[in-house]
């Protein structure tokens, strides 16, 4: 933990009823699911306490809940709609005092990526910094990471006024919706990318993506080793057959649509 012992956990949001890609999360990646590769690259990080699963009290979800429950993993099931409400009640379960949200469509989340922008909200105390898309880009000039690396870390203060005062359903869906809506109430700091790779979609949606990052992890994955944001474009630059993959779906799923469905 940090000098003043800021209690950061980070909260993964997954279920099985996607709309587009139902049982996604589960879905293998090699020996294991996608799930736990993602909860592996995001404990990589030094400055997250804990790693924990914000799922819903859903019937279809009972096994993303006994997955935790095989690999100790902490669990949090709430509402299936109201997102904003799961991880308010998880960050109380779970005890944050700093809240990292990751999604459970990221499979290639870079735990570099995450890292910086926990160092932008602690050196400059913001209420919310993103990354990739979300808060981190929509309506923003700047260079964009790849659909797939969004992260964005809340103070827990942050994120109680965000579940006291954003009535929406769409603000209630999409956790930080209302923030960037009213960036006048709220610090927002942005991580940007080095060069502009936002046409890159590592998110998965739909069985295209899935191809695409299952053809990242068998030339790239490691046991004991997570490969970088830089090592996939490095990848997809010698081999433009995978890059091409999904390319129909770039145009036709916008993220600030859709905003961090994530699941």
């Amino acid at each position: 933990m940090g000098e003043e012992a800021i209690r950061t956990v980070a909260i993964l949001q997954a279920r099985l009823g996607s709309r587009r890609f139902p049982g996604k999360v589960l879905m293998p990646l090699g020996t294991k699911p996608m799930l736990w590769h993602i909860v592996q690259r995001v404990r990589a990080v030094s400055q997250i306490d804990e790693v924990c699963i914000a799922t819903t009290e859903h019937l279809r979800d009972w096994p993303l809940r006994q997955f935790c429950h095989v690999e100790s993993l902490l669990c949090y099931a709430g509402s299936e709609d109201d997102v904003l409400d799961r991880y308010y009640h998880a960050a109380i379960a779970f005890q944050a005092d700093r809240v990292v949200r990751i999604t459970g469509d990221c499979p290639c989340i870079d735990p570099g990526v995450i890292n910086t922008v926990l160092q932008m909200q602690q050196q400059g105390n913001f209420d919310l910094v993103g990354a990739a898309t979300g808060a981190g880009a929509v309506g923003v000039e700047g260079y964009h990471f790849p659909d797939g690396l969004d992260v964005e870390c809340y103070t827990f203060a942050c994120l109680e006024r965000l579940w006291h005062e954003a009535k929406a359903l769409q603000d209630r869906e999409h956790v930080s919706l209302y923030a960037i809506r009213n960036p006048d109430l709220f610090d927002i700091g942005r991580v940007f990318a080095p060069a502009d790779d936002g046409h890159h979609r590592w998110t998965v949606d739909h069985a295209e993506d899935f191809q695409l990052v299952t053809a990242i992890y068998e030339a790239l994955y490691q046991e004991d080793s997570h490969f970088t944001m830089q090592e996939i474009l490095a990848y997809l630059e010698e081999h433009p057959e995978v890059y091409a993959l999904n390319r129909k779906r770039v145009e036709q799923e916008r993220y600030a649509d859709l905003w961090g469905r994530g699941e």
